[in-house]
């Protein structure tokens, strides 16, 4: 080696302080959303069909899709219903209401031909009119009292 590439090579780091040096500088984690606390769901069945994996599967879902909006949210319902019965065709539904602290509730439902692609329609739904709901009440401007309109700016 010449002189200049020795020099270069001392004054680098070896790789195993390099690494140590990034992993110090990396910024933290941020929860993820299906990892908070749970939502408080309550998840029916109308013609009391689903299974345990159907309840966990739809679960894992709210989390990870509403759990965004944990503060805002007071409680979820899902219903699911066979609306033919044995007949088939695209029959599932998925209904999926949820009350939010001081605003209007919002309710969205999908129907489909397999229950997962119904919850996934629904929760899709429910996911942008919860967003605009929330959007929409934080755009709103503050009410004044009339005593502080009185007193003037």
């Amino acid at each position: 080696m010449d002189r200049q590439a020795r020099k270069s090579a001392a004054s680098r780091p070896r790789r195993s302080e390099r690494t140590r040096v990034l992993k110090a500088r990396a910024r933290p984690r941020k929860p993820d959303s299906a990892r908070r606390a749970p939502l408080p769901a309550f998840i029916r069945a109308e013609q009391g069909d689903l299974a345990r994996d159907d309840r966990a599967y739809i679960r894992r879902k709210l989390g990870t899709r509403l759990g965004k909006f944990q503060d805002d949210i007071v409680r979820i319902s899902v219903r699911t219903d066979d609306l033919n019965g044995p007949r088939g065709g695209v029959d599932r539904l998925c209904r999926i209401k949820v009350t939010l602290r001081a605003m209007p509730t919002v309710v969205y439902e999908c129907r489909d031909a397999s229950l997962d692609a119904a919850v996934d329609g629904a929760l899709a739904g429910t996911e942008r009119a919860v967003r605009r709901a929330i959007e929409r009440h934080r755009r709103r401007p503050r009410r004044v009292s009339a005593a502080a309109r009185a007193r003037g700016p």
